[in-house]
């Protein structure tokens, strides 16, 4: 790994902390203020419109602009905005509509953090695909360690202290990233298309995606399981209060459950993929999460419902080493940002609809409906997407960057080996 990985390596990481403070934090910041699931509903759903409203468009700016630069200043943006529910508070007048819009200009800011990393790593790690399999394993198994093992028990603990103790402690952690990302080796940029306009550039990566029947199927299977995750996550803490008994402190243990399969499955991920073949080993894994999300549904104590999180967790972290490894190594870098911002956007604008979905089932009938409903979407989209990422598909899309004659290119050398599918 080059010398500037161990550093993205450590912003990611501290703010990946941050983050799992505030997803302990926020809901339950929530449900200091309110117990209607339509109003939580409002909160959790804010932070994905951005991706709805500007995914396209943010991915081609991404194309044009200096990586590293949009990723350090969003950063920077992103800890001073959280001063203001701090500062609300500390001052006792946090309410839902202020939490509502911190959420949304939280997301604008991830929207472009997060396209421009996953734009700047095959440019860092010269697009090996060996080497972009073991950075996403090694990311994710860190962002899982922080955000959900970590992190939650922590935003709990904090709010002992204050309300505004773990929104300060999330700033922190953003400005920190902000200063490392800002140290990282400069990488050149895309050389631009002639004239073309922003619009034109934003609909040339989404339809390169919607094309290329393997770049489709990788973007179906976050952007189904976002509207089933979500509607899980709005009811999650209230599901956890009023049917498994659990106070605050045993809710950050309970994401910190999911969090440590997370763990597992990006540390297996390359294992699997080479055992079962990417195409295959995806399939699994997204069989696995509608089977353990239905077990969390029908979980009659915590123990049985922090067992289905972790396994859960497991699918998740192991598709999320493997999906964002494989685009990486066959899209070109020319529209990395922008297929990487529409993959992002099909995910991030179903999940608005699965937090609504979550409240209206929760308010409508039950609050373990939304759990049933999310994993009978998960076990559909399952059979729907299976024929679109098989390892056959996976196998031709890198033989077309990478000439079979060709040893030293490093598209080559990627394990795809596995029963075909």
């Amino acid at each position: 790994m080059p010398a500037g990985f161990g550093r993205l390596w450590t912003a990611q990481t501290v703010s990946s902390l941050g983050d799992g403070v505030s997803h302990a934090a926020l809901p339950l910041l929530a449900l200091m203020l309110t117990r209607d699931p339509m109003a939580l509903a409002v909160v959790t759903a804010s932070g994905t419109l951005p991706w709805l409203l500007f995914g396209v468009l943010g991915g081609a700016l991404v194309d044009r602009w200096d990586r590293r630069r949009t990723m350090w200043v969003a950063d920077a943006v992103r800890a001073v905005l959280l001063a203001i529910p701090a500062a609300a508070a500390a001052l006792d007048v946090l309410s839902i509509p202020l939490l509502a819009v911190v959420a949304f200009l939280l997301g604008l800011g991830g929207l472009f953090f997060d396209t421009a990393a996953t734009a700047y790593l095959p440019d860092l790690l010269g697009r090996d695909p060996a080497l972009l399999e073991r950075a996403n394993s090694r990311l994710r198994g860190a962002q899982t360690t922080a955000s959900g093992f970590v992190g939650p028990p922590l935003g709990s603990a904090l709010l002992a202290f204050g309300r505004a103790v773990p929104l300060l402690f999330d700033a922190l952690s953003f400005a920190f990233s902000a200063l490392l990302v800002r140290s990282l080796p400069a990488t050149p940029r895309p050389s631009p298309e002639a004239r073309a306009s922003l619009l034109r550039q934003a609909r040339a990566g989404a339809s390169y995606v919607f094309r290329d029947r393997l770049l489709l199927g990788l973007a179906l299977r976050p952007a189904v399981g976002n509207v089933a995750f979500l509607a899980v996550e709005t009811v999650l803490a209230l599901f956890a209060h009023d049917r498994l008994g659990i106070d605050t402190f045993g809710f950050g243990l309970l994401l910190t459950a999911e969090a440590t399969g997370g763990l597992l499955g990006a540390r297996v991920a390359s294992f699997l993929g080479r055992r079962l073949g990417t195409g295959t080993t995806l399939t699994c894994t997204a069989a696995v999460e509608g089977c353990a999300i239905l077990g969390l549904a029908a979980a009659p104590n915590p123990y049985v419902a922090g067992l289905a999180l972790a396994v859960c967790g497991a699918g998740m972290g192991a598709t999320m080493v493997l999906a964002p490894s494989l685009r990486q190594a066959i899209v070109p870098a020319r529209l990395m940002g922008r297929v990487a911002s529409t993959s992002r956007m099909l995910a991030m604008c179903a999940a608005p609809f699965g937090a609504f979905l979550g409240g209206w089932l929760a308010t409508t009938y039950d609050v373990r409906t939304p759990l049933y409903a999310a994993a009978a979407l998960l076990l559909t989209m399952t059979a729907v997407t299976s024929t679109m990422t098989t390892n056959r598909r996976v196998e031709a899309a890198l033989r077309a960057v990478a000439p079979p004659d060709d040893p030293e290119h490093p598209e080559s050398r990627i394990p795809v080996q596995g029963a075909a599918a």
